[in-house]
């Protein structure tokens, strides 16, 4: 696990959003990320859940999950992915293999662009965001959970 990884978990309620920090040291299975979601949340069935996670300044993901639907995730930059075994589940999870022997230049997002297109966010304005120059991960979901109206929660956890 990264030295400086920050992970919490939101769900959407009918008075808002809630969170709650989100423990993934253990995590070594996909699968595993949304065990942890739920045993978070206190998930129950149906509930939107969004798993959001910042490592270090390198990169973020936001992974979505619903009920019985299939888990969906967003992950801000393969490159920078390779450095941690959480990384590693993160690119399993997006269905991307890390270019272990690529040169590494640039942004390259990965996994489902629409992730949150049905709550305010559309996939070009979160490729726009996760590519923006001088944008830390923080930042970036910051941005997002502003538009999702979960900040308070989410600096709240921080």
């Amino acid at each position: 696990m990264a030295s400086n990884t920050f992970s919490a978990a939101f769900v959407r309620t009918s008075d808002g959003w809630s969170g709650a920090e989100v423990d993934l040291g253990d995590a070594e299975i996909v699968d595993d990320l949304g065990d942890a979601v739920t045993e978070a949340l206190g998930l129950t069935g149906d509930e939107l859940a969004l798993l959001c996670v910042e490592v270090e300044d390198e990169w973020f993901a936001i992974a979505r999950y619903r009920g019985e639907e299939e888990p969906r995730v967003f992950l801000s930059d393969v490159h920078a992915i390779l450095a941690d075994s959480l990384g590693e589940l993160f690119a399993e999870f997006a269905g991307v293999a890390p270019d272990k022997d690529g040169n590494g230049l640039g942004v390259r997002p990965a996994g489902d662009f629409e992730l949150l297109s049905d709550l305010g966010v559309s996939s070009e304005e979160l490729l726009e965001l996760s590519m923006e120059e001088g944008m830390l991960p923080a930042d970036t979901l910051s941005v997002i959970a502003e538009r999702l109206s979960f900040a308070d929660e989410l600096d709240r956890l921080r």
